[in-house]
């Protein structure tokens, strides 16, 4: 699609980099609330926290940002490509969805840069969004063909079980007539579900969509997922949390979307024992790593493993119980949990005694804890960091 866009169009575009940089998120946050405004339906799809915090507009303008820059060939953008992908597959975002993205933030543009944003300007824009717009619905329409089902789908609660103080592990089996067989379902170790729930409370009156990492890879009763009651001011208002946790229980019924995500183990590296694998979490970052750590020991228990979990304190450090009894198989694991309440936060000097320099490293946590871990180990020259993180990524991605 961009061998159709003109010369012209793309310089146009790519001297609006500067302009971008400077102004990016004014244009995006501009771009929700006249969108989000209008559109009072869009409002049972985005995550109302992460628009409140900035974290929905300040992804918006990196990824704006970076297709600016790289207009010329889009197919550099192929990895974030598919994480966005991903995300709006979970979510069932859908191809007539995107005019009205672009009438939004063509409208943003200008009333945001005034006479600056010239009919020149605006038309190379509107050009260039169709054909970035283009690649997104090509590439979300291979991830639904590729769906384990389509759309939302009731499961049924058959178990939830405390495996930290303050997290929940939900166990769900979709529901007969749902046309979903388990038996049929190849999660991979690192994908997350998406739940649709609507929480009355908190004066909210939309359906709050958000996603939980999968625990495990077995299916023996059902999808796990751990969802952590969030009451701290730099995750959320705990909405959805504080819905699941004290509403939803056994027999009850919640809707999910087929699981997605790219955070993954590195194939090529599962089978062999030289490349030690580090799993690097906090809190409930500890859920998807939980499920890599499991497929790890089953495929080759002789791999070097390090696992560190940082937690408050020792109640809230999760799937303690359940870390003892995956690895008793394992022949080389070496477990470092840090309990901050007592000890100091991880930090440059632990990264650089603990984590091998040729090892594999995925890293999920809070957004502070993962900005601190990758810049640590950025600055320690690791080259094989993979992460996840319960947000909108793109906010950490430098364009």
């Amino acid at each position: 699609m961009v061998a159709m866009l003109n010369q012209q169009v793309r310089e146009i575009v790519k001297a609006t980099v500067p302009v971008l940089e400077q102004h990016g998120t004014t244009i995006t946050s501009t771009f929700y609330k006249n969108m989000l405004g209008e559109h009072e339906e869009l409002r049972n799809v985005f995550n109302r926290i992460n628009q409140a915090r900035g974290a929905q507009p300040t992804a918006l303008a990196t990824t704006v940002l970076a297709a600016a820059k790289h207009i010329d060939n889009l197919s550099v953008l192929g990895p974030y490509v598919n994480l966005i992908a991903q995300k709006h597959r979970a979510l069932q975002i859908k191809p007539e969805q995107y005019p009205i993205v672009g009438h939004y933030l063509l409208l943003a543009i200008k009333q945001v840069l005034g006479d600056a944003a010239t009919p020149e300007i605006l038309g190379a824009w509107k050009e260039a969004y169709g054909a970035i717009a283009d690649v997104f619905i090509n590439a979300e329409a291979q991830l639904y063909k590729d769906a384990l089902w389509d759309g939302w789908k009731p499961f049924t609660v058959v178990n939830r079980e405390h495996v930290a103080a303050d997290i929940v592990e939900f166990t769900v089996a979709p529901q007969p007539g749902s046309g979903v067989e388990l038996s049929k379902i190849p999660i991979i170790a690192g994908q997350y579900i998406t739940v649709n729930v609507h929480p009355t409370t908190q004066g909210n009156k939309y359906d709050a969509l958000r996603h939980y990492s999968i625990c495990s890879e077995s299916k023996d009763q059902g999808i796990k997922f751990a969802v952590k009651l969030e009451t701290s001011d730099e995750h959320a208002d705990g909405l959805v949390s504080e819905y699941l946790h004290h509403n939803v229980t056994i027999g009850d019924q919640i809707l999910l979307s087929a699981p997605a995500g790219d955070f993954a183990l590195e194939e090529s590296l599962i089978k062999q024992e030289k490349t030690p694998l580090v799993l690097l979490s906090s809190g409930v970052g500890a859920t998807p790593l939980m499920a890599m750590l499991e497929r790890q020991i089953k495929e080759n228990p002789k791999r070097p493993i390090i696992w560190i979990q940082s937690s408050h304190e020792e109640s809230q450090q999760a799937f303690r119980n359940k870390l003892e009894n995956v690895t008793q198989k394992c022949q080389n694991f070496q477990k470092l949990a840090v309990f901050t309440s007592v000890q100091p936060r991880i930090g440059l000097s632990f990264l650089q005694k603990h984590v091998p320099s040729d090892a594999d490293i995925y890293v999920c946590g809070s957004m502070s804890f993962m900005t601190a871990m990758l810049e640590h180990l950025e600055s320690l020259h690791h080259k094989n960091v993979h992460y996840e993180l319960f947000g909108p990524k793109m906010v950490t991605v430098k364009v």
